[in-house]
Parts: C-alpha cells; structure tokens; sequence
C-alpha cells in the first residue's frame, strides 16, 4: 500500500504546482514584500547673509580647487548610517540609508559648500584635479551617531583631517582638522539626521574657513 500512498502524493503535489502556474500564484511565492530602506540626503544650509567665509565679500580669488574623493575610515566606507554604542560596538541603524556611500556624499557637500560660500572662480570634484591649481583631500575619522546611554538620544559627531596643496607645485599648503558635536533632538531617525546634518555643516564650515585661510597669503604671492 506505502508505494500506492506514494504515488497518490506525488500525484497531489504535481496538480498543485500545475494549478498554481496556471493561476498565477507561482510569482508570489518568490517576490519579496520587504520595504525598500529609505534614503537620506544631507545638504548644505544656506549662508546666513552675503558674506564669503572668512569675512566680508571680496572678489574670487583668481584659481580653482579641486575636492579630492573623501578618504574614509573603515567601517563608515559605506551608504549606512553608523551608530556607536558605549560598548563601541559600531552598528547601523536598520533600513535606513544615506543618499549615496560616504564618500561621495561627503565630497559633494565640499562642492556645494564652496559654491555657495567661499567665492572660488570655479570648484569640482577630482575628475578635473590635474587642470586646477589647488586640491583639497578630507579624511573622514568620525561620521557616527554616539549613544552615551542606552535609550537616551545620541550625540552625532563628524571629525574630518583636511590637507590643501598645490597642483602645480606638488605642495603641502597647510593641514588643518574639524570637529563637531550636536545632540538629536530625539531617540527617532528624523531626529537623528537632522543631527547628522547640523554637524556635517558645522565641521565643513571649519573646512571652508580654514582653507580660506590658507589661500589667502599664498595666492597674493602669485
């Protein structure tokens, strides 16, 4: 009788395959109904007045500078927003992702920042590296969300190593750093980029004004 049982389930599941096919059940057996993560961008706020950084409105320096990609640490190498944890266990938050890898988000912040305030003749990514006669590198060190204690909202901190050169010259003009911190208004995502945010521009804003800096005294030499 076992070989006639058999026979008669293999016979059922045979029919069940044919009268899924032939209905159109069989596509939702495979199609995944997970959400797509959603994506965050981060922008550059407008310039509270006219002014360039540094001070007051001048006229373009007569040079270009080129922002080199980002270098980034490892573990922030990535399109997922980091979360650091009292233990330092670094972990990510779940279906959430920044609007490309950091890098170049990071690198096209750069962009926008000194487009919209440093008064540069013209600022690019690194394609054009060789044409320009500055170049700009930023090391990313910190780009995470900080949780002190569990359940409280974190502190994001962005920590970037800066280093300007010359591309005519193959010089080092000056090296400089940028630290900032600020607190989520709260323990939810909104909140938490929101933070990500204000401190992605208050450290770039240290870039902008250190670079400034540096360009000034070596441009009046040309």
């Amino acid at each position: 009788m076992r070989p006639i049982a058999g026979a008669k389930v293999h016979a059922l599941l045979t029919l069940l395959v044919l009268s899924c096919s032939s209905s159109g059940c069989a596509g939702s057996l495979f199609q995944t109904k997970v959400a797509p993560p959603t994506m965050y961008l981060l922008s550059i706020a407008p310039p509270a007045d006219a002014a360039a950084v540094g001070g007051a409105q001048r006229a373009d320096p007569p040079f270009d500078l080129a922002v080199l990609k980002p270098r980034v640490r490892a573990g922030l190498d990535t399109d997922r927003i980091a979360a650091l944890y009292p233990d330092r266990r670094l972990d990510y938050f779940a279906d959430a992702r920044w609007s490309g890898p950091l890098d170049e988000v990071i690198q096209d912040l750069v962009v926008q920042l000194f487009h919209s305030r440093a008064g540069l003749r013209n600022v690019s990514g690194d394609a054009s590296a060789f044409a320009s006669a500055y170049w700009l590198e930023i090391e990313v060190a910190d780009f995470q969300a900080e949780y002190a204690a569990s359940g409280a909202p974190p502190t994001v901190r962005v920590h970037f190593l800066a280093r300007i050169g010359s591309s005519g010259e193959r010089r080092i003009i000056a090296r400089f750093e940028a630290d900032a911190r600020q607190p989520a208004a709260a323990n939810r995502l909104s909140a938490i980029v929101d933070a990500y945010d204000r401190a992605a521009n208050e450290a770039l804003m240290q870039i902008a004004t250190s670079c400034a800096a540096a360009l000034a005294p070596d441009s009046n030499t040309r």
